[in-house]
Formats: C-alpha cells, sequence, structure tokens
C-alpha cells in the first residue's frame, strides 16, 4: 500500500493472525534471582497479515497468554485497519476488561501492538523509529545477568566480557543469600575494575530495613544502581529507600508495571531515581511511549527492561531513555531466533535503517525446534 492510498482512508484491514509459543532452556543449568529460579524461558510471539506484508511482536511470558490473544483480542483485530494503532489499542485493552488488564491480558496486548507497528513499518516501508520519530541514534545498553546460582566464576567471566566488548555498565542479581551478597559484589568489582559501572537487582528480596542496610555497604563498593530492593508493590518501602539511599545510588523498579496508572502511582509516590518499564509488558510500543510522557512529566529518566531487540525502536523514540538492559538470556533467545539482533557496538544498540518495522526476521528453522 502506498503512502497516498494510505492517507485517502482506504483503510488496510486485517487478513489474519497467528500465535506461536516457544520454549527455550537456560544456558548451562538452571538459573536464579533473588526470588525465584527458572531452567527455560517462554517466548509468545505473534504474527498479523495484512496488505500482503506480516508485522510481528512478541512477549516473554506464560503459554497461556497466547490463549488470551486467540481467544480475546483476534475478533478485535481480524478486518480491522492495521494502521489504526491508536484505535486498536484502546480496543484491546476494552477486550480484555473483564479478565483485568494486568498480568497475561497486558502481556498479549503488548505482543499484537509490537506487531502492528512492525506491521505498519513494513507496510510504509519504513523503520519503526523513522515513524514514532527518533529521539536518538542509538540507546546505551548495560550488560544484565550476574545470576544469583552462577558460582564465581562464571559472574566473573560473563561481566567482564561485556567489559570488554565495550559495555560501560553491568548489572547482577543478589538476594537468594543475603548473607554472600557482599562478597559476590565485591568479586564482581574487582573482575570489572573501578571504571565500570555496578548495578545489583534484588529483585524485591530484602525487608525494607535490610535494603537500606545493603544500600550503604554496596556503595562503599562502587554500586550506582540498586534495583528492587524491596517488593516492587510496596511503594512506602521503595520511597523509604530512595531517601535513606547514599548519593550517587539510584533506586530503580517498574518492570511489573502493565498499565499508565501503576506507573504514575509509583511516580506520585516518589518511588524511584529511574522509572523502569517493559514494552512487552506495559502495552507494547503504545504503552512505553505513554510512560515516557509520564517521565518527562515528572522528570525522571527512563530504562527499558529486558527483551533489547524487540524494543529497540521503541527506545530510539522515548525523549527520556536512559539506556537499555541487555538481559542475557533474552539477548541470547533473539540471536538465536532473528535476523537484525546485533550485537551492541561501543555500549549502545543501532537500529539497521534499510530494515523495515522492527528491523527483525524470524529464522523459523532455527526457532521451530523450540516451538511447544
Amino acid at each position: 500500500m502506498s503512502v497516498a492510498v494510505a492517507r485517502q482512508g482506504h483503510g488496510c484491514p486485517v487478513a489474519g493472525l497467528d500465535v506461536s509459543v516457544y520454549r527455550v532452556p537456560t544456558d548451562g543449568g538452571a538459573e536464579s534471582d533473588g526470588t525465584a529460579r527458572w531452567d527455560a524461558t517462554t517466548m509468545v510471539l505473534v504474527e498479523i497479515h495484512a496488505a500482503g506484508k506480516t508485522g510481528m511482536g512478541y512477549t516473554y511470558a506464560d503459554e497461556a497468554t497466547a490463549l488470551v490473544v486467540e481467544r480475546e483480542l483476534r475478533a478485535v483485530l481480524e478486518g480491522a485497519d492495521a494502521l489504526e494503532t491508536a484505535r486498536r489499542y484502546h480496543e484491546l485493552q476494552t477486550a480484555v476488561r473483564n479478565m483485568g488488564r494486568d498480568g497475561i491480558a497486558a502481556m498479549a496486548i503488548s505482543a499484537v501492538d509490537i506487531a502492528l507497528w512492525d506491521l505498519r513499518g513494513k507496510i510504509f516501508g519504513v523503520p519503526v523509529y523513522a515513524l514514532i520519530g527518533a529521539a536518538r541514534d542509538s540507546a546505551p545498553v548495560y550488560g544484565s545477568g550476574g545470576f544469583t546460582s552462577y558460582g564465581a566464576d562464571r559472574l566473573r567471566r560473563q561481566l567482564r566480557a561485556w567489559v570488554d566488548a565495550g559495555i560501560p555498565r553491568v548489572k547482577m542479581k543478589i538476594g537468594s543469600d543475603p548473607a554472600a551478597d557482599i562478597p559476590r559484589v565485591a568479586e564482581a568489582r574487582r573482575a570489572i575494575g573501578d571504571r565500570t559501572e555496578l548495578f545489583v537487582d534484588a529483585n524485591g528480596a530484602y525487608s525494607r530495613k535490610q535494603a537500606m542496610r545493603f544500600a550503604d555497604e554496596l556503595a562503599r563498593l562502587g554500586v550506582t544502581w540498586f534495583e528492587e530492593p524491596v517488593y516492587h508493590q510496596d511503594f512506602e518501602g521503595l520511597s523509604q529507600v530512595r531517601e535513606r539511599a547514599p548519593a550517587g545510588m539510584d533506586i530503580a523498579a517498574g518492570e511489573y508495571g502493565y498499565e499508565p496508572a501503576h506507573f504514575w502511582r509509583m511516580l506520585e509516590a516518589k518511588t524511584v531515581d529511574c522509572l523502569q518499564a517493559d514494552a512487552t509488558r506495559c502495552g507494547g510500543f503504545s504503552g512505553l511511549l505513554a510512560v515516557d510522557g509520564l517521565c518527562q512529566s515528572a522528570m525522571l529518566p527512563l530504562s527499558t527492561h529486558c527483551g533489547p531487540h524487540v524494543q529497540l525502536h521503541a527506545a530510539l523514540g522515548c525523549k527520556m531513555l536512559r539506556h537499555m538492559e541487555y538481559f542475557y538470556d533474552h539477548a541470547r533467545i533473539e540471536r538465536m531466533f532473528f535476523d537484525g539482533a546485533s550485537e551492541p557496538i561501543d555500549g549502545s544498540l543501532y537500529p539497521d535503517p534499510s530494515r523495515p518495522g522492527i528491523g527483525l526476521q524470524l529464522r523459523r528453522a532455527d526457532a521451530r525446534r523450540y516451538q511447544l
């Protein structure tokens, strides 16, 4: 479809939708953080067809998410204009009203919304960042992994590999064994040297008083980012830790936000120094851009959570973006499954301007062995 035809209002009806689910075992055994343990990652992938093109979006979520797409969202999309992303976004939210918008419903909407943006870019033959209006040419990343299940040697090797690749900031998990946390962080600091920023993520494992005590000890090791020091819904606790944390240490949270109202409550309660959001959970690109607007109002930076390659184009359009999480499990899967998933260059991800949409193409033969 040409731009001229689209402007005349003829529309671009959705001709079909496919949903597939993939489960990929972790690399080298079970992994853990402060509050969870897992041995595989599940991806739910949505493909939407219109005007001879196929748009693709996905989320990292339970396979039940695919049922929401099939049973609740398909009817909203088939025959509807694929180019009207804002209208479709509203209709998708209405469709899940009675089941609630959080959790798997939000993740289902996220995958569909990303697929619609990808489809729109492919119909017009341009990258999605050009449709959104990019605020930058590239997105800084931080290497993220350092799981609590790792021994000292693997922890050192993983973090050091990111530093050697030119990424100037890395994050590790803490919290599953508080007595071991400070020695592990000290080991990480020795591995990466003094010039690399060191982030930690407790995934809500600590009590308020524990988090305050650990903040002081972590600061002495040069930690500049303390993520989810307490349970993510404990807004009062997050606010207290933020007020008490040493200067130079940012408190971060937000990865479990599913709709703008959640992020607004976080900002209103002054819970964080940097807000996190995940386009594969918070409503796709439409949702992430809304969160960026809230950050502009609050004059706080934004950092994207996980799934670096699927979120890149939307992140480039976020005016308040500080950086993206280059999460080990998701970056690994995206490189396994997709052409267009590139390595960071000098600590940043760059889009390929020659690739329309979100710039990713599924290698079906490579992905098929993991399909459920």
